[in-house]
């Protein structure tokens, strides 16, 4: 096609009725939905607002004084949780990448490290990681070996890294094993070992598969460094405790629930974005 011919062309009007008909459903989309977020949200405050015991409950629950008053020293004990969660996470993908390979290796020469990895796997992954916290918190200390931690920061972090590498171990094995076994035999075509056709070829491409169901895992981590709270660590939960106990105003806890949702919705769309640039997405959902 000639540059005068590109320059004179239109669309035909089949094209442009397609067009017309799209922009139409995306506007009728939009008003449905905003109706119905209007409906709903109405119905809920009329639901709520009638209640006998609503007044008694906005008072403990939604005193806006009382929770501005409380943020600071919140946000302040939220930096204990963001260092937990960050050494966790650091922690979690070393020990978890160590478990997934261990349960790869192939050979019954390697059969005891699978069955000490399966093993460990299976019991962490079966414990409720409140059981893990008070198991370590309260259980290491009362052995009294000098060498071992004591303090409820570090024992934390043990408890948090034990329950958690289970959970990424498996997201790890699995991407692992998604990797179709011809990569392997060009890496090993190619004169590389074992271990060199893992580091380089097959555990890259793994890893990039289960992005976002590792992310999704960080996200619970994040949520679940609450619960270091049962240990003694002065955390955002334990601050919000300390705080509703002088006043007996739950709205510290919500406010401790809102500082977490700021913490959790940024790395959800980062886990979101990374989805739909793998094409986990499809039909507008994540897969």
């Amino acid at each position: 096609m000639t540059q005068p011919e590109a320059d004179s062309w239109q669309p035909s009007q089949l094209q442009l009725d397609r067009i017309r008909y799209r922009r139409s459903r995306t506007r009728r989309s939009v008003l449905i939905a905003l109706v119905s977020t209007v409906v709903v949200l109405g119905a809920i405050v009329l639901f709520v607002g009638h209640a006998k015991g609503w007044p008694d409950t906005q008072k403990s629950f939604f005193d806006v004084r009382a929770g501005w008053d409380g943020l600071g020293a919140q946000i302040k004990a939220l930096w204990l949780n963001i260092q937990i969660m960050l050494i966790s996470e650091v922690c979690v993908l070393v020990f978890g990448a160590i478990i997934a390979l261990l349960r790869t290796l192939q050979g019954p020469v390697f059969f005891p490290l699978r069955m000490l990895a399966t093993v460990y796997v299976d019991l962490f992954r079966g414990i409720p990681l409140l059981i893990v916290i008070y198991l370590v918190v309260f259980g290491i200390p009362s052995l009294h070996i000098s060498y071992l931690p004591k303090g409820s920061f570090t024992l934390s972090i043990v408890a948090l890294t034990l329950t958690y590498t289970a959970y990424v171990a498996e997201v790890m094995r699995a991407g692992i094993q998604s990797v179709h076994p011809s990569q392997a035999s060009a890496a090993r075509s190619l004169g590389l070992t074992h271990g060199q056709s893992m580091r380089y070829v097959i555990f890259p491409q793994g890893l990039r598969r289960v992005l976002p169901p590792l992310l999704n895992d960080f996200v619970s981590l994040q949520k679940d460094t609450s619960l270091v709270s049962i240990g003694g660590a002065i955390e955002v939960v334990l601050t919000a405790l300390n705080q509703q106990s002088q006043d007996f105003k739950f709205v510290h806890y919500v406010v401790a629930a809102l500082i977490f949702v700021a913490l959790s919705v940024p790395l959800t769309r980062l886990t979101d974005w990374i989805a739909r640039r793998q094409g986990w997405v499809s039909g507008g959902a994540i897969i």
